[in-house]
């Protein structure tokens, strides 16, 4: 009998947990990596759908995720789904070295995603948050990229959100503010 475990063959260890409370340092090099893969996979062609945490992500359940912060009147239509990895988070990348892993959820999702989710995942470290909103910002400055952000917004300020999560504060401030966007535009 064999066992391996998925990270044996990694270049480097996972960044940290799928929530960062510390700056990682990372360097250039590795955002380019990082840059390079997010626009290499959303070049893919494929018919799986992605499914974010083992649920289906679906036009309809982006709708009602966001439907708290654009209450009646803005479409939440999507109107690019591209191949993701949809489970992109500080776990599931190594470091110094670049390498995305863990692909079970992957599959077509709507454009940023990816970008959104990793920078929810930031939130606890503004600076960290703010470098993946800029080196992603083609995609999350996108009408699709806006609602994403919107979608991980709603899902940090769940009802059953712990009060004590570092990610509430700066995730109401940015939900207002894609909303307002949104609603004017």
């Amino acid at each position: 009998m064999w066992r391996a475990d998925e990270t044996d063959l990694l270049p480097g260890a996972p960044v940290g947990s799928s929530v960062l409370a510390a700056d990682p340092v990372l360097s250039d090099d590795w955002w380019q990596a990082f840059n390079a893969s997010l626009d290499a996979l959303a070049k893919q062609h494929t018919s799986r759908v992605a499914t974010p945490h083992t649920v289906t992500i679906t036009q309809s359940g982006v709708a009602a995720a966001i439907h708290r912060f654009l209450p009646g009147g803005v479409d939440t239509t999507v109107e690019r789904w591209l191949p993701a990895h949809a489970d992109l988070n500080w776990a599931n990348v190594t470091g110094p070295e670049f390498c995305l892993f863990d692909w079970e959820d992957w599959g077509l999702a709507p454009q940023g995603l990816d970008a959104a989710s990793l920078w929810g995942n930031s939130l606890a470290v503004p600076a960290l948050a703010e470098r993946v909103r800029h080196e992603r910002r083609d995609d999350l400055e996108s009408r699709d990229g806006r609602l994403m952000t919107l979608f991980v917004c709603a899902k940090i300020l769940a009802p059953d959100a712990h009060p004590e999560d570092p990610r509430l504060e700066p995730a109401r401030l940015m939900a207002a503010q894609v909303a307002e966007d949104l609603q004017s535009g």
